[in-house]
């Protein structure tokens, strides 16, 4: 086997550094992947169109040694000139206020964006790591949810351009390793927060804080019994890498198997922010699931993996990168109305 080489200024041999790209990597999980494989020393390139990332997020790795940013929409053609050894597909809308707004997006970039990341994935010989989600669940019956669950999902819902677009590029994925034998891995993400939230993303989490930071009542949905789980993006980010570096094909969760009612978490928030904001209920959004929590069983035997940070601790690493954002933009109070 003939091993290409670098020569260092030194004269030395050194080995060739890793590349992945990053599929909307200047959004909020993928800029966290782009710093950590930064920082593991591989070569990153990210690539997003800005619909819902952010340049801010990913603006202290510019002009560093081996990080590239390109502007487009991998539902394009796409084609990197360099070697690539993993491609992460990241690309997006991810929040219910997003993908309601960005609809056909939504459901070309899990299609088509899938299509052209595999295509490339299979054409550079790279591992290929697909972005799914626990909404392929849908409004589960099965609870908490393994991942051999197959789900209860409303095609033609609200939230079905979302849940459907991952459906299909799990679908699309499998497809690929069976038929062209591409080495893939497939990351079913429960609900994650942490810094570098928008603040009108319209998830949980930054609706409370939000809220709570400006003193105004927090919107619960319902009557606030819903279960939710909340992953701190440093875990979550963590149980991604060891994925990619896994022998495994099949979907893995990845989430904290804590599980919350809305209104208990809403009360967690007010005391992080020490707010003395009054609760309010609105109706319950259409196909907003009733349970959410990750089975991570699998992960846990396959990745060695489980979340190290508490809810507790993780808003308390949380809070104050919305009350710098808040100040930022003078208070301004952007609507939200979607629990995720």
């Amino acid at each position: 086997m003939i091993l290409n080489t670098l020569v260092s200024e030194r004269g030395e041999a050194t080995m060739p550094k890793s590349r992945v790209l990053i599929t909307g990597g200047a959004g909020f999980i993928g800029s966290y992947l782009a710093e950590l494989f930064m920082d593991r020393d591989w070569e990153v390139v990210v690539m997003d169109n800005l619909i819902t990332g952010n340049l801010e997020n990913i603006e202290h790795l510019f002009g560093k040694q081996g990080f590239q940013f390109i502007e487009q929409d991998v539902t394009e053609y796409i084609h990197h000139s360099g070697s690539l050894d993993a491609i992460l597909h990241f690309a997006s809308p991810a929040s219910p206020i997003d993908y309601q707004l960005y609809p056909i997006q939504t459901l070309k970039v899990g299609s088509l964006g899938t299509h052209k990341a595999l295509g490339l994935a299979r054409s550079s010989g790279a591992k290929f790591l697909l972005a799914s989600t626990s909404e392929v669940y849908g409004d589960p019956l099965i609870h908490p949810q393994p991942e051999s669950y197959w789900g209860n999902v409303n095609p033609i819902g609200v939230r079905g351009v979302y849940d459907e677009a991952k459906r299909f590029a799990e679908a699309m994925t499998l497809a690929y390793h069976r038929a062209h034998g591409v080495d893939t891995r497939i990351v079913r993400i429960f609900n994650t927060y942490g810094s570098r939230m928008r603040l009108n993303d319209g998830r949980a989490l930054p609706n409370f804080v939000c809220q709570a930071i400006r003193g105004e009542p927090l919107t619960i949905y319902g009557d606030g019994s819903q279960t939710r789980s909340f992953c701190h993006v440093s875990d979550l980010v963590e149980g991604v890498w060891k994925l990619l570096h896994s022998n495994t094909h099949q979907p893995v969760n990845l989430g904290n198997p804590t599980e919350i009612p809305i209104v208990d978490f809403a009360r967690k928030v007010l005391a992080a922010t020490e707010s003395d904001s009054d609760l309010v209920h609105e109706t319950l959004p259409e196909d907003d699931p009733r349970v959410r929590q990750p089975d991570i069983s699998r992960a846990r035997e396959i990745l060695e993996w489980e979340p190290k940070v508490t809810l507790e601790e993780g808003l308390r690493l949380t809070v104050p990168y919305f009350e710098q954002k808040i100040r930022e933009t003078g208070n301004d109070s952007t609507a939200v109305r979607e629990s995720d």
